[in-house]
């Protein structure tokens, strides 16, 4: 296919772009608004994404033809469906533990960044930067276990300011894309 080819089948599908867009807008919007239950969406969105993982990989456990083990395929579906099931049942839990996970990986972050930072000292100008980056990790991670709600909050407009940006980036696109075709 030309590349003018390309271009005119990617530009009769330009709106998709832009729908991709608003609904990232509107889920950053929602975030900001309403932080809490973005938290509670995302961990229930996970686990349904992780039931239909489960599922498919049951059914793929009755194929000849899997290219696993079927003992870790059977481990893995049975993982995918607990944890699925869990955070559709219970989101809220199922968001605080996945933030103490989070916590717990950044405070071990933090610790290899600052012990990483001493021993490159030596050899590279700047470590003090890696050193600081360690302290923070160990920081948000420390505040994450004190205060997961407000962790969960935070995570949760983090979220949202990515989800707007990426749905800008989108629109700009879609309508860029429109605007080109129209030029051909």
């Amino acid at each position: 296919m030309s590349s003018t080819g390309l271009l005119a089948s990617l530009g009769r599908s330009w709106w998709v772009l832009v729908v991709y867009g608003v609904i990232a807008v509107l889920f950053g919007i929602s975030a900001f608004v309403w932080p809490g239950s973005t938290a509670v969406a995302i961990a229930w969105a996970f686990g349904v994404m992780a039931l239909a993982e489960g599922v498919i990989s049951a059914i793929a456990l009755f194929r000849k033809d899997v290219t696993v083990s079927k003992g870790w395929l059977a481990l893995y579906a049975i993982a995918s469906i607990v944890f699925g099931l869990m955070a559709v049942m219970h989101p809220l839990a199922v968001a605080g533990i996945l933030l103490l996970l989070l916590a717990v990986w950044l405070v071990v972050a933090g610790i290899w960044r600052i012990v990483l930072a001493i021993r490159v000292r030596k050899e590279i100008e700047g470590e003090w930067l890696i050193a600081l980056s360690g302290v923070l990790a160990i920081a948000l991670g420390v505040m994450f276990f004190v205060h997961p709600a407000a962790g969960l909050v935070t995570v949760a407009l983090w979220i949202g300011v990515v989800a707007l940006v990426y749905g800008v980036l989108q629109i700009i696109a879609g309508f860029r894309l429109r605007k080109l075709v129209k030029a051909f």
